[in-house]
């Protein structure tokens, strides 16, 4: 076997997207970032879409700017945000564009399935937490509205089979992706056809869900041609990002909570078996598929959102503050005792995310105050919920593993460490390109399991450990 790989990551997240090159020699592993894109979102006759052209427009430029190089790829991955679909005509045409799952149009679906199916029994039968954007209330409107490309459809395809689709040709339905749409049963991993037939939901049109790490097929062949690169495999990876990240948490034993730390903060636990029972659908926690038959039993919590939004209301009126600046603001503020609970419904999408936090505290706090609070209100909801994933867990939890973005926020990591009571290992930032890389790796016989991979993680990047302080 030759001993250098090279793997190109397609990383797409909800407002942007990049082409990643990764470089694959011995036990090192090393990331370089090629191609920014936006994700773009379109709106039409007052409906939110996807520009799925767009998306793949910029893939090809970024495919024919790595072939112009000379670069060779071994393969390309592709992973992004989950619940969103294509759907696909009998004659392989693309039936409209992806509805997206920020438009409003399944606000109030849950309570009208709920007349069919109890909300128990709906998370009972497929253990996914109760979003209104989830795949299934997605489905429920459209075919509730008559939708005709919905009508017309031979496959729906989830956002990263479609553009695999789009480079290949071929149609899969891949597992982490298919296990967020609460339409499949978690114990036979396949979809919940009685269910939703239960919803007058048709069900032809859904694909046998495949695993990560099959290869999906080649780039096409005008399309091999045109940017130089040959018939390049396209492997289905974790599909859904936040499933590539976890299989980047640098952990040598199973004895670690993760949290994804972004706009959203993910918070959970990897295990071998779905968790699910009265208590987990009582505090609503999901249980989304992993690499290698593994769940990821894990929690929503509101992240980042507080600060961005804050950040947009001082940019709007001309105070632009760096997260340099932001970070010693609310070093400065640390004995502040003001606190909100930054999953209340009424954080979630304020027309001013500044004042509605000034509102919750009950007082015009200062710029200080407020990041301040929301860094002490972040850590307090991981302690929270870490108490949460230890009546679950069936192994003791000694770490944190925080990966994406907000890991390099040192002082909020600090603050976490000592709400939590036990260490946080911060790092890698770029946890989903490196998880969508490594799957790649497994599909090339690089590697052999998810602990050899987190293993070449620990000897590739450098993360900082954060010891609880009294």
């Amino acid at each position: 076997m030759k001993e250098d790989f090279t793997f190109l990551a397609f990383d797409c997240g909800a407002t942007s997207g990049r082409g990643v090159l990764a470089t694959l020699s011995g036990s090192s592993l090393s990331m370089k970032e090629v191609y920014r894109f936006p994700s773009e979102m379109k709106k039409e006759d007052g409906r939110f879409y996807w520009d799925v052209a767009a998306i793949y427009g910029h893939f090809v430029e970024c495919l024919t700017q790595i072939g112009a190089t000379g670069v060779r790829l071994d393969s390309i991955g592709i992973d992004t945000w989950g619940v969103d679909f294509g759907c696909v005509g009998k004659d392989g045409s693309l039936l409209g564009l992806p509805r997206c799952y920020r438009d409003p149009y399944t606000v109030g679906v849950p309570e009208k399935v709920y007349t069919r199916v109890s909300h128990d029994d709906l998370y009972a039968r497929t253990g996914i937490q109760i979003m209104n954007f989830n795949t299934i209330f997605q489905l429920y409107a459209q075919t509730e509205a008559g939708d005709e490309a919905l009508a017309k459809a031979d496959a729906i395809l989830f956002m990263p089979d479609l553009l695999s689709y789009m480079l290949t040709g071929k149609r899969v339905c891949e597992y982490t992706d298919a296990s967020t749409s609460g339409m499949m049963d978690q114990a036979t991993r396949k979809f919940n056809k009685a269910l939703l037939k239960e919803l007058g939901i048709r069900t032809e049109m859904l694909l046998p869900i495949i695993q990560p790490g099959t290869v999906v097929g080649t780039l096409k062949p005008e399309l091999a041609a045109s940017t130089g690169l040959g018939a390049v495999p396209v492997v289905a990876v974790a599909g859904h990002d936040t499933a590539s990240a976890i299989v980047a948490v640098p952990a040598s034993d199973e004895r670690f909570a993760y949290l994804s730390s972004g706009t959203w903060s993910l918070m959970g636990i990897e295990v071998p078996a779905p968790i699910i029972n009265k208590e987990s659908a009582r505090l609503n926690f999901t249980n989304e598929g992993g690499i290698e038959g593994t769940t990821r039993f894990l929690k929503n919590i509101t992240g980042m959102w507080l600060l961005e939004q804050c950040r947009q209301v001082w940019k709007a009126s001309g105070k632009y503050y760096s997260y340099n600046q932001l970070e010693e603001m609310a070093r400065a503020e640390a004995g502040f005792t003001g606190r909100i609970n930054p999953d209340e419904p009424r954080f979630a999408a304020p027309e001013n995310m500044l004042l509605e936090i000034k509102d919750a505290l009950g007082f015009d706090a200062s710029d200080a105050q407020v990041v301040s609070c929301i860094y002490h209100s972040l850590a307090d909801r991981y302690g929270a919920v870490l108490q949460m994933l230890r009546s679950f867990a069936p192994f003791s939890i000694d770490k944190l593993q925080i990966i994406g973005g907000g890991s390099a926020n040192a002082l909020l990591n600090q603050w976490t460490a000592d709400v939590l009571g036990i260490p946080v290992i911060a790092g890698p930032t770029e946890a989903t390109a490196i998880g969508n890389v490594l799957v790649q790796a497994k599909a090339a016989g690089v590697v052999k399991d998810r602990w050899e991979m987190r293993k070449l993680v620990s000897s590739s990047f450098d993360v900082k450990v954060f010891e609880p302080r009294r």
